[in-house]
């Protein structure tokens, strides 16, 4: 077992581990601080232009991964700094412990009736405008965002990790954060967060689908049905308009028995997107169960990820 795989490997399940113990850093998050700085490169950077943006998406995500890659070459021949630095930045980039926290925060505010709270705390989960929603729409909201972001902020970190290492962890959490910030269609964004908005499509395009397989695979351990969770995805996966949300959106509802999809309103804009699912509509409780198949989904992606570890270096 060479050790330079071994140590990555060994880091990818400590950081993992770290983020299921003590969630994100509480104090100087990295990814914070990158946000701070993309944000006032965007003040100096910005123009209505597609080549304006991809210039910025580039120079932001590229140093950061560039980054990434100076630690990986430097760590070559010493294998416990490459393991303690896989496993900072794995760390650092998951955010399944939070992601939990925040679903299982919206459940109990929806199980006590405290819906205006509910529609503040929608604001930690995604971007969603919540004015207005009742207390179902809530739920469906959160479970949508607790299936599209397990991709994100855990299968997908895990997947590049094993894929291309140090490099790819801060990679990917870049592209992803710079998606998150300049890629929605607002006006401001338009033209300029589009660069931004591609790439996240682009390299969320393998561990989307890895992350509805995953899904369909764990989900009699969530009190689901893997048979119905195939059938869903496979057949709504495509009915969203993003083309990787959709597909771990559709498997979570197959998996979970309920239905997600609508209407949904972002920056002003309302959004029309497709039905996924046949069963009913999600309430609190599903919001829970959503919860712990995100858990069981990224525990499985881990394995996978390790798997691909030795399987990357014998091809």
């Amino acid at each position: 077992m060479p050790l330079r795989q071994a140590a990555t490997a060994a880091g990818l399940i400590t950081g993992y581990f770290a983020d299921t113990w003590f969630g994100d850093p509480r104090r100087g998050h990295p990814v914070a601080g990158f946000g701070t700085v993309a944000a006032a490169l965007e003040q100096r950077w910005w123009a209505d232009s597609k080549s304006r943006g991809a210039a910025y998406a580039g120079a932001c995500a590229g140093a950061v991964a560039g980054l990434g890659l100076a630690a990986q070459v430097a760590t070559r021949r010493r294998p416990f700094a490459r393991f303690a630095l896989t496993a900072a930045a794995t760390w650092v980039v998951l955010g399944g412990r939070g992601l939990a926290a925040e679903g299982r925060e919206m459940a109990r505010l929806l199980e006590s009736g405290e819906v205006p709270a509910a529609r503040e705390r929608l604001g930690h989960l995604c971007a969603r405008d919540a004015t207005g929603l009742d207390a179902a729409e809530l739920s469906r909201a959160a479970t949508e965002s607790i299936a599209e972001n397990t991709s994100d902020a855990v299968v997908a970190p895990l997947l590049w990790g094993a894929v291309a290492g140090i490099p790819g962890l801060l990679g990917y959490r870049a592209v992803n954060t710079l998606d998150a910030m300049v890629g929605y269609r607002s006006p401001r964004h338009r033209n300029f967060g589009w660069f931004a908005a591609r790439t996240d499509d682009l390299v969320n395009l393998v561990p989307s689908r890895a992350g509805a397989l995953l899904a369909t695979a764990v989900a009699p351990l969530a009190g689901g049905r893997s048979r119905t969770a195939w059938r869903t995805w496979r057949r709504d996966g495509s009915a969203h308009p993003s083309p990787n949300a959709g597909q771990v959106e559709a498997a979570f509802a197959g998996a979970l028995g309920i239905r997600l999809g609508g209407t949904n309103s972002y920056h002003g804009e309302t959004e029309r997107r497709g039905t996924l699912g046949d069963g009913r509509p999600p309430g609190p409780a599903d919001l829970r169960r959503a919860v712990r198949l995100s858990r069981v989904v990224g525990a499985a992606a881990l394995v996978v990820a390790v798997a691909g570890v030795f399987g990357v270096r014998a091809r």
